[in-house]
């Protein structure tokens, strides 16, 4: 049964990777993907949330320090994760991806991106709701890029969602 299940959960992810990579990419969606994408990388993520930490008046640059310890910690679960469960990107496990011109080599489960960008926008959207609105859906946005690209499957950027989160929120409740 446990392999049936894999196995069906594996189909899909391929599907909808395929999905998102193949039938919704084209010239212009792949190089935008390519810019927006590193939204979720380290440089951007680390210096918005120092910048935010140290230039904003509180309320906000509170928010910034819980942002910038919840991407800080963020990146834990992730390095263990990509060691104990090594997953080749899916560039270099299906040939027919269509893939960024300077591809990662790195383990693809989970996002790191989506990790690290899913963690600094969740201690916004906790202290100021309506910002979700906004952060949310940049934060798919960069998500699905990671696929677009052909660097991480649909699994991969949901665990990183959830790792951000939970990082997150766990930084926020612990900050007070």
């Amino acid at each position: 049964m446990w392999s049936r299940m894999v196995s069906w959960l594996k189909e899909h992810d391929q599907r909808v990777f395929f999905l998102v990579n193949r039938k919704l990419n084209h010239a212009l969606v792949g190089k935008l993907c390519e810019r927006i994408t590193h939204l979720g990388g380290a440089r951007a993520t680390i210096l918005a949330t120092l910048g935010i930490w140290m230039l904003a008046p509180k309320p906000v640059s509170t928010v910034g320090m819980q942002a910038f310890i919840a991407l800080a910690l963020s990146h834990i679960p992730v390095a263990i994760v990509k060691k104990t469960y090594p997953r080749l990107r899916p560039y270099l496990a299906l040939p027919e991806t269509i893939t960024c011109s300077k591809p990662l080599k790195d383990h693809s489960f989970p996002s790191g991106h989506t990790t690290a960008i899913f963690s600094v926008i969740a201690p916004f959207v906790i202290a100021f709701n309506w910002i979700g609105f906004i952060l949310i859906p940049v934060a798919m946005i960069i998500g699905m890029s990671r696929m677009t690209l052909g660097l991480h499957y649909p699994s991969d950027v949901a665990a990183g969602c959830v790792i951000g989160c939970l990082t997150a929120a766990g930084t926020v409740a612990f900050l007070g």
